[in-house]
């Protein structure tokens, strides 16, 4: 049966209100990369000052607690708050590679790729750490890269290697090229770019 002039199309509606993904990929986009981006930081600070106080002050690394591990000791050694960490970067990647195009896109899914990977260590230590199982003949939890390189280096190298092509995707984003700006769901990029509905089949 043909929609009469009073009821429009289903299309019609459902592109005027798109769902939470479609809003944090369009109009909310730049919003949610600065919300995101914040919290990113504020971890990488955390690791930044350990370092310094393993490598300049000479803390032993068990004293090395960066920041908020002073007054809360239990933040540093619990594998909850670790593995919870790498989820929720990893859940971010992925909800925002929509807004994402061209060689933006391409850099934010490396950073996806390999925060995934990130996780799947975080995920080996929770493991143990609850199980009391310990792998690798090892005396205390150790995920799989760790055998060759100590988990202080280890999760700055993680870090580093996530960061740098999430930085990349959004200097790329808030400078596209003319096609990779027609492809924009979002105003990231300033004026030029206006905000329109994320269609449905964006990876």
């Amino acid at each position: 049966m043909a929609h009469s002039a009073a009821h429009p199309a289903p299309h019609s509606a459902s592109s005027g209100s798109p769902g939470l993904v479609g809003r944090l990929n369009g109009a909310h986009h730049k919003l949610a990369l600065n919300a995101f981006l914040v919290v990113v930081l504020a971890h990488w600070a955390e690791h930044l000052v350990q370092a310094y106080q393993i490598w300049v002050l000479g803390s032993p690394r068990p004293q090395a607690r960066g920041v908020l591990g002073q007054w809360f000791p239990w933040l540093v050694s619990s594998e909850w708050l670790h593995y919870g960490y790498a989820i929720v970067m990893l859940v971010f990647l992925f909800l925002l590679r929509p807004g994402f195009t061209g060689r933006a896109r391409t850099w934010w899914t490396i950073a996806l790729a390999i925060q995934f990977w990130h996780h799947i260590e975080h995920l080996l230590l929770l493991i143990q750490a609850q199980t009391g199982t310990i792998l690798f003949g090892q005396p205390v939890v150790t995920s799989v890269v760790q055998l060759i390189v100590p988990r202080v280096e280890l999760h700055l190298f993680y870090n580093s290697v996530v960061f740098i092509p999430m930085v990349i995707a959004m200097y790329l984003h808030l400078r596209p090229n003319e096609r990779e700006r027609e492809q924009m769901s979002c105003s990231c990029a300033g004026h030029g770019s206006e905000v329109r509905p994320l269609v449905s089949d964006a990876a």
